[in-house]
């Protein structure tokens, strides 16, 4: 049987660090010389609001989550490697950081993903995020879709 747990913790965690390596090699295989536009949108900067999640105490996925406004955060860095998908690892990164995130008195979520990134888009939605508007960086990028959730 396998074990499931996941960690609060900051971007300075390893873990965390190797998972974001993964992640951007991931988008970059996926989506090409397009990354060079989005790369610059995937920085994190110093994050105390970071989850990892491990699978047979291996780093399996993660998450972030950033201030977007008073009201709202943005989640960032969404990832779950390759050999760790269908376990359900994805909607418990995505649980944690919206928990975490109510627990800080923030009333929304909001988060971009790309058009390729076909697990993010049938994540959200089934998870209670809505499509809006593209927002600040990512207003006419064209493969930029964006979601909103209250929480």
């Amino acid at each position: 049987m396998n074990t499931l747990r996941i960690t609060r913790t900051t971007s300075n965690n390893p873990d965390f660090r190797t998972l974001v390596t993964q992640l951007d090699a991931d988008l970059r295989n996926r989506n090409g010389d397009m990354m060079d536009i989005y790369d610059q949108h995937n920085v994190i900067e110093k994050n105390d609001t970071a989850v990892v999640a491990y699978l047979n105490n291996q780093p399996a996925g993660c998450g972030c989550f950033k201030l977007y406004d008073a009201d709202a955060v943005e989640v960032k860095r969404m990832f779950v490697h390759p050999n760790a998908r269908g376990n359900g690892i994805s909607k418990l990164i995505l649980n944690e950081l919206e928990t975490w995130a109510h627990s800080l008195g923030y009333k929304y979520t909001v988060l971009e993903t790309g058009k390729k990134q076909v697990e993010a888009l049938s994540l959200y939605p089934k998870s209670g995020y809505l499509p809006i508007p593209q927002y600040g960086p990512y207003v006419d990028l064209p493969d930029s879709i964006c979601f909103r959730k209250v929480l």
